[in-house]
């Protein structure tokens, strides 16, 4: 008897300078969708300081901290005048997501991504190690986590109970306009 695969969850996060470059977010979100990914959940949102606390707590004692939190903020720097702007949350689901997502992003740090993973998202699209243009779940547990930070009112009970069985039967459809694909029941 074969059993049946699930479809894995993972957390991509597109961040500011993306979803502010039409380019940039329209070729990420090709690569998604020609990588078989369904998109479970789509948000876009200005991310609040107390979510990226919470979001890059691990990362509290690090050099990089106070930057990445800055960035992924909308704050209006006055001394140069940028904004950091929304970013985008989805929730996707495939076979293997997480792996498959962090394979196509490629390594965080964006000068060794473009020498060893050319055609990957980072080295297409990053700019610097904190502008590394996505995020991707490492783990099944960091995506429940993450989720719970960027998109609070998923229920994961719910996707595996009615959503996911729908999906994985490709019982959906995709809505390019809220790029969001959606089960139905015929």
């Amino acid at each position: 008897m074969t059993s049946v695969k699930r479809l894995q969850l993972t957390l991509a996060i597109m961040k500011p300078h993306v979803v502010s470059s039409p380019f940039s977010l329209h070729d990420i979100r090709r690569t998604i969708l020609d990588n078989g990914f369904y998109v479970v959940r789509s948000k876009r949102q200005t991310i609040k300081l107390e979510q990226a606390e919470q979001f890059y707590r691990e990362h509290k004692t690090k050099f990089f901290y106070n930057r990445l939190i800055t960035f992924m903020i909308s704050i209006l720097l006055i001394c140069d005048h940028t904004n950091s702007g929304p970013s985008e949350a989805y929730i996707l689901a495939r076979e293997d997501a997480i792996s498959v997502w962090r394979r196509l992003m490629g390594p965080t740090k964006v000068f060794q991504c473009q020498l060893s993973n050319p055609d990957s998202i980072r080295a297409k699209h990053g700019l610097t190690d904190t502008r590394n243009a996505t995020h991707g779940s490492d783990s099944d547990e960091s995506v429940r986590k993450e989720v719970s930070i960027m998109v609070p009112q998923f229920c994961f009970d719910y996707w595996k109970q009615t959503e996911e069985p729908m999906f994985r039967n490709g019982r959906v459809q995709f809505n390019d306009k809220q790029f969001l694909h959606s089960a139905h029941e015929s």
